[in-house]
């Protein structure tokens, strides 16, 4: 179903979702389990965090409160008064509500993330304050899954009881990240160190993955904490360690697997009976999802004094529920707080907003129109003219991309550098020698912008071969004697980009042996 979606040009979530459909309960046909298609959906939420952890420090997290902080907590007052006047207008009573609009504020971890990480956003400003944002989410989250029950139950022994339930679930929110910062930043790298000197690849990996699910377990069981936020923590400690790089990439296939299972699991649990039994219902709660959410993430991100840009990317994000959202829609309905036709809506609500999610960023990239053209390109406006001698476009700022970039800037060879994210760290500034240009380099648009037409080379740094492929066959129509070099990492790869129009594909594998070879040879 994921290769049906890429085909009609979707994105592969969504065939992942109709996957879960067609094997729920509500579809004819077969029936999974339910129960472990959630448990393993579970593993990759954690595995998820645990990665965004090995590429965030506390110093990242610390950077981002001011906004992230109080960004969260009104966006998620605004969200929990939309959903309880909603509840109201159907007739329901104020804890329902309650329960009701806390689901539809909170965003799920797995698609947040995995629309950063398709859009190289998590390295960027924009993604930092994003992260942070849903961090705050899941701590309110995880206060209001202790509080709910005592709220139900009258508070226990009045104000006292939930006073005291309140102190205890942030002191164990506190003793666990205490202790992770304290004892957890010695341990874990110490650990993995130890492992690593024994030069088991096979054991290594065993103990990364046994480091994230152990400290996700014991956030959860011991401290109440969620399994999402533990794992984070372990990774953002193991960050630290220069370990932490080998780290992510064992953990990479597995992370991928799982979290696609998380997916089906969401698309398992759709009635599509809800569509005829409450539509007007459902469209309201949709709209408080996808337009209430992101309005009010929107102004907040202003009022901040960020950009458009940013407001537009966070507002994006935010624009849909998950995980948090069926966990309050379950215990509200245990506990005979939330209709069961409250359930049924978040769930629908959930789809649908998982579904449309992709099109928010298309229309916010759109919106702000011009934003990846040449306005952004030079401040007043205007693109520095194009320098006398043909220019070499370099695709990519990324791991090689940036020793390319600082090679041909030390060589002062005029350059036209081709990136999706202008607030990536580390980008030249551009002067007479460089220039900047913002988008996908697969788009003829933006190889025309960067005056493809006019370059003597071309180096495609991304890793993706199959896009590294589109961005050769796209400017090699453009200007059929470019030379044009491009990155692989298999020899299907280097046959892929070069049938598509490379001159030469590189192999990392290839050249370093190569190198090590003549080094071997020469003495040198």
């Amino acid at each position: 179903m994921g290769s049906v979606a890429q085909r009609l040009r979707l994105p592969p979530l969504v065939g992942y979702l109709f996957a879960g459909i067609l094997i729920g309960p509500f579809t004819p046909g077969y029936v999974a389990d339910q129960e472990l298609a959630n448990e393993l959906a579970e593993i990759g939420v954690i595995l998820l965090m645990f990665g965004v952890g090995l590429h965030f420090s506390l110093k990242d997290l610390l950077a981002v409160k001011t906004i992230a902080i109080p960004g969260a907590i009104v966006q998620i007052a605004v969200a929990t008064a939309l959903g309880a006047g909603l509840g109201w207008w159907l007739g329901w009573d104020i804890g329902g509500g309650l329960i009701f609009g806390l689901a539809l504020s909170v965003a799920s971890t797995v698609v947040l993330l995995r629309a950063m990480q398709e859009r190289r956003l998590l390295e960027t400003e924009r993604g930092r304050i994003a992260v942070g944002w849903l961090i705050v989410e899941d701590l309110v989250m995880v206060l209001a899954l202790v509080l709910i029950p005592a709220l139900a139950n009258g508070g226990g022994e009045g104000g006292q009881g939930l006073g005291l339930t309140i102190a205890i679930t942030l002191g164990k929110v506190a003793a666990f990240v205490a202790i992770m910062l304290i004892a957890g930043r010695r341990f874990i790298p110490w650990l993995l160190h130890l492992v690593a000197h024994s030069g088991s690849r096979e054991l290594f990996r065993l103990s990364v993955l046994a480091v994230a699910l152990g400290v996700a377990f014991g956030a959860a069981m011991l401290f109440g904490v969620s399994f999402a936020l533990g794992a984070f923590f372990a990774g953002m400690i193991l960050a630290e360690s220069p370990l932490s790089a080998r780290a992510a990439q064992e953990t990479l296939p597995l992370r991928d697997a799982f979290a696609v299972l998380f997916f089906v699991s969401v698309g398992m649990l759709f009635n599509p009976s809800v569509l005829l039994d409450a539509p007007l219902a459902l469209l309201a709660t949709v709209a408080i999802i996808l337009i209430g959410k992101s309005i009010a993430a929107f102004v907040i991100v202003l009022v901040f004094g960020r950009g458009r840009r940013t407001a537009l990317t966070i507002s994006a994000s935010l624009a849909q529920i998950g995980e948090f959202s069926f966990i309050l829609a379950t215990l509200g309905t245990q506990l005979e707080l939330l209709p069961p036709v409250g359930r049924n809506l978040i769930l629908a609500g959930a789809i649908l907003s998982i579904l449309l999610n992709p099109l928010l960023f298309v229309l916010a990239d759109r919106f702000v129109g011009k934003a990846v053209g040449v306005e952004d390109e030079h401040p007043m406006g205007q693109a520095p003219p194009a320098p006398a001698k043909g220019p070499v476009v370099l695709v990519g700022f990324g791991r090689v991309g940036r020793y390319v970039a600082k090679a041909l800037i030390e060589a002062d060879e005029p350059m036209v550098l081709i990136e999706t994210q202008e607030d990536l760290a580390g980008l030249p500034k551009p002067n007479d020698n460089v220039r900047l240009v913002f988008g996908n380099a697969a788009s003829g648009d933006v190889l025309s912008r960067a005056r493809i037409e006019k370059a003597r080379m071309l180096f495609v740094a991304i890793p993706d071969p199959f896009e590294a492929g589109q961005v050769a066959e796209q400017a090699r129509k453009m200007n059929p004697t470019l030379r044009i070099v491009a990155r692989a990492h298999t020899h299907d790869h280097m046959a892929h980009v070069t049938e598509k129009g490379a001159d030469v594909a590189i192999m990392g594998e290839e050249e370093i042996a190569r190198r090590m070879v003549e080094d071997a040879l020469t003495g040198h």
